[in-house]
C-alpha cells in the first residue's frame, strides 16, 4: 500500500509531553517530504499556535486546525477550507454556558477571547503559546462567527456537560477534545478526517494512500477511515481500538517510528 499523504495530530501525537519537536520526528518528515509524501498536521489548535512548529518543520503544505475548522496554507497564508460554528449557534452556546456558570472561550479571526483573565485562560494561552483578549460582558455578544468554541469543565464532570450540551444544542454542533477536561464545540460538518479528505482530493490522493496519527478522541475519524490509521501507545482506549496499527508512545518517537516503517515498507496491514 503506497502512501502518498501523512497527517498528524500534534499535542499527545507529534509532540512530546514537554510540547517539543524531537530530532527524529524532523528527520523523519523530512525524509517523508523527500520521498514525495504530502505531510500535514491535522490540530484542534489555533492556526497561530501550529505556525512555529510548521516553520520549524520546513512544512509548505496547508495545515488543517480548529479539528478541521480552518485549512491554511502554511507559506502563503491562502485559505482552502473555512467553516465556522454558525453564528446563532455560538451565540445560543455562549449564553448557556453564561446560565450555567460553565468556562467558555471562543476563537474568532484567529485571536483567542475570553470573558476574563482567570485561571483557565491564562493555562491554555501558555500551553498554546497565544496571547488572549479579555472582552468582559461583551464576550457573550461576539457578533460574529468562531471556528471552535472551547469549554474548560472540572474533573470528573466533563461527560455530565456534555450530555447537557447535547440535549440543549443537539445536531447543531460537533463536540470532541483532545484533553479528559476539554469539550470543544464545533461546526457539525467540521472534522479532522473532513478537511484531510478536502485537501487529499485537491491532489488526486485516496483514502487507502492517507496514513493518519492520532492519540484522542478528536482524532477519531481521521485514525478510523485511513489507508493506515495510527494509534501512539498512549491514545485512549476508542483511538486504539479504531487503529489498523499501534506505534510507540509520543515521548518514545511514535510519530517517527511510523513514518520510518512507511518509508522502509515495513508496515503491513492485513486487507
Amino acid at each position: 500500500m503506497g502512501i502518498k499523504l501523512i497527517a498528524s495530530d500534534m499535542d499527545g501525537t507529534l509532540l512530546n509531553d514537554d510540547g517539543a519537536l524531537t530530532a527524529r520526528s524532523i528527520s523523519a518528515i523530512h525524509a517523508a517530504v523527500r520521498a514525495g509524501v504530502v505531510f500535514t498536521i491535522a490540530t484542534g489548535r489555533m492556526y497561530c499556535s501550529v505556525e512555529p512548529f510548521a516553520v520549524q518543520l520546513g512544512l509548505d503544505v496547508p495545515l488543517i486546525t480548529y479539528n478541521g475548522a480552518l485549512v491554511k496554507e502554511a507559506l502563503s497564508k491562502e485559505v482552502l477550507l473555512d467553516l465556522p460554528l454558525e453564528e446563532a449557534t455560538a451565540a445560543g452556546v455562549l449564553n448557556f454556558c453564561r446560565r450555567k456558570g460553565y468556562y467558555v472561550q471562543a476563537y474568532v479571526n484567529d485571536t483567542l477571547l475570553v470573558q476574563e483573565p482567570n485561571s483557565f485562560a491564562k493555562m491554555y494561552a501558555a500551553f498554546a503559546g497565544v496571547d488572549y483578549v479579555a472582552m468582559g460582558e461583551a464576550f457573550f455578544k461576539l457578533g460574529k462567527a468562531p471556528h471552535k468554541l472551547l469549554m474548560m469543565t472540572e474533573p470528573g464532570r466533563h461527560d455530565e456537560i456534555k450530555q447537557e450540551v447535547t440535549a440543549e444544542f443537539g445536531d447543531r454542533v460537533h463536540l470532541t477534545n483532545s484533553f479528559n477536561d476539554f469539550l470543544e464545540i464545533i461546526n457539525p460538518h467540521v472534522s479532522k478526517w473532513n478537511a484531510i479528505e478536502t485537501l487529499a482530493r485537491q491532489r488526486n490522493i485516496l483514502p487507502s494512500e492517507i496514513m493518519c496519527i492520532g492519540d484522542s478522541n478528536n482524532d477519531f475519524e481521521m485514525v478510523a477511515n485511513a489507508g493506515i490509521g495510527v494509534a501512539v501507545a498512549n491514545a485512549n482506549d476508542r483511538i486504539r481500538e479504531a487503529a489498523k496499527l499501534v506505534t510507540a508512545a509520543n515521548n518514545e518517537d511514535g510519530v517517527a517510528l511510523a513514518i520510518e516503517n512507511v518509508l522502509t515498507q515495513q508496515i503491513k496491514v492485513e486487507e
